[in-house]
């Protein structure tokens, strides 16, 4: 693949993006307890029509959707592999200003985020294979499933593990760090996304037409799926919030690690995935700023 982004990505700057992933996650964590995943088990209709969106409709639809719109492979196993991340911490602040349930955003992030060890690399090997336009592609650049496996549980299951061990035995820590914590790691993060397109702005302006739209209505169709089946699951409206922002939102800091750990020179995969941590962002603010100022609909 010779589309590699000019930037200088040396492996203190891949160490300090790992970091920050797992910063996040642990934050995010210091909350959650096993009874969590308890009443989630319990009531698990949120729960379920969460995962069934994020991680298996909108995967299958982005690859379906690649293979319509015969967009270019490089840039489809980008829009791939951001489909194939779970949510991240950036969910859950969104529910919150969305006046969606805190609770369950918190319970799917963690819930997804443990899926992911197994259904990133899955998912990501899965459909680059079924489209035909990217199974060449995919088998140049030769995925390896462990390697991604064994990253994605390093920086999310994890520092979600020792995040909830934490909270768990020192409450007071983890209550005066958790907001702290969540907010400085996304700043961070924020502040990277947005050097590397500063340091990129050239190529980001000559190929803007080829991954703007793709970003746009992929990320489009992602809230409209989590809609749809939030509401044929029956969930009530504070639900239907949280649920609507877990599926739109995707961890696309976990997608750039990955791409800069194992595909340094797959930049056209880089742009789709850069871009996608800003406008989803862009996107859940303006969400969030509507329901901010509805009260949820009582259930």
């Amino acid at each position: 693949m010779n589309d590699a982004l000019p930037l200088a990505f040396d492996p203190s700057g891949l160490l300090l993006l790992n970091a920050i992933i797992a910063c996040m996650m642990f934050g995010v964590s210091l909350d959650l307890r096993a009874t969590d995943f308890a009443r989630v088990l319990r009531a698990p209709s949120g729960a379920v029509a969460g995962l069934l969106a994020q991680a298996v409709l909108t995967p299958a639809l982005t690859c379906l959707l690649t293979w319509v719109l015969d967009v270019e492979p490089a840039l489809a196993l980008g829009m791939m592999l951001v489909a194939a991340c779970p949510s991240g911490a950036l969910s859950n602040i969104l529910t919150w200003r969305a006046r969606g349930t805190v609770a369950l955003s918190v319970s799917l992030t963690a819930v997804s985020s443990l899926a992911a060890t197994v259904l990133t690399p899955f998912n990501f090997a899965l459909y680059g294979w079924l489209n035909p336009r990217t199974r060449e592609l995919l088998q140049e650049i030769r995925i390896p499933v462990g390697g991604i496996l064994a990253q994605v549980a390093l920086v999310l299951a994890l520092p979600m593990l020792l995040g909830m061990l934490v909270g768990t035995r020192a409450p007071a820590f983890a209550k005066r760090a958790e907001q702290p914590l969540r907010t400085a790691s996304l700043l961070v993060l924020l502040a990277f996304i947005s050097l590397a397109f500063w340091e990129n702005r050239g190529l980001f302006v000559s190929r803007f037409d080829d991954f703007f739209w793709l970003v746009v209505g992929q990320n489009a169709m992602a809230l409209a799926i989590g809609a749809l089946v939030a509401r044929l699951a029956g969930l009530g409206d504070a639900d239907r919030r949280a649920v609507i922002i877990e599926v739109g939102i995707h961890n696309s800091g976990l997608g750039l690690a990955i791409l800069f750990t194992f595909f340094p020179a797959a930049g056209s995969m880089m742009l789709i995935t850069a871009f996608w941590g800003v406008w989803h962002l862009v996107s859940g603010l303006a969400l969030t700023a509507w329901w901010g100022r509805r009260p949820p609909l009582p259930a």
